[in-house]
C-alpha cells in the first residue's frame, strides 16, 4: 500500500488530494475519503495538499490510527471512485481541528 487516509478527514472531506492524484485511487464515502492500495502508486502528491494532514505513507501512520490501514482497504472496495475535486462540506472547517472522530465515520 502507498498512502492511507486517517481520522482527521472525517467530516471534513476536502478533496484537494483527489485533484493532484495522477491515478484513480481515491474513493468517496458520505463523510470520508479512502485510498485503494491496489491503485495508489506511492507518489506522495496527496500528502502535502491535505488541509487536515490526514494522509500518511502506510509506514508512517501514527499508532493511534493504524486501524485506518485496513479501513481504507475495506471502504475503497465498496465506495465509488472520485476523480475530481468537489466542494468540502459547509461545516468542514468546524471539524478540521476536532479529535476522536472515528465514531462519526459514515460507512
Amino acid at each position: 500500500m502507498g498512502y492511507v487516509v486517517t481520522e482527521p478527514c472525517i467530516k471534513c472531506k476536502y478533496t484537494d488530494c483527489v485533484e493532484v492524484c495522477p491515478v484513480e485511487c481515491f474513493h468517496e464515502g458520505p463523510n470520508f475519503l479512502a485510498i485503494n492500495p491496489d491503485e495508489c502508486i506511492d507518489c506522495g502528491a496527496c500528502d502535502p495538499v491535505c488541509p487536515t494532514q490526514a494522509i500518511f505513507p502506510e509506514e508512517e501512520v501514527p499508532e493511534e490510527w493504524e486501524s485506518y490501514i485496513q479501513l481504507n482497504i475495506d471502504l475503497a472496495a465498496k465506495w465509488p471512485i472520485i476523480t475530481e475535486k468537489k466542494d468540502a462540506p459547509d461545516d468542514a472547517d468546524d471539524w478540521k481541528e476536532k479529535k476522536e472522530k472515528r465514531d462519526l465515520l459514515e460507512e
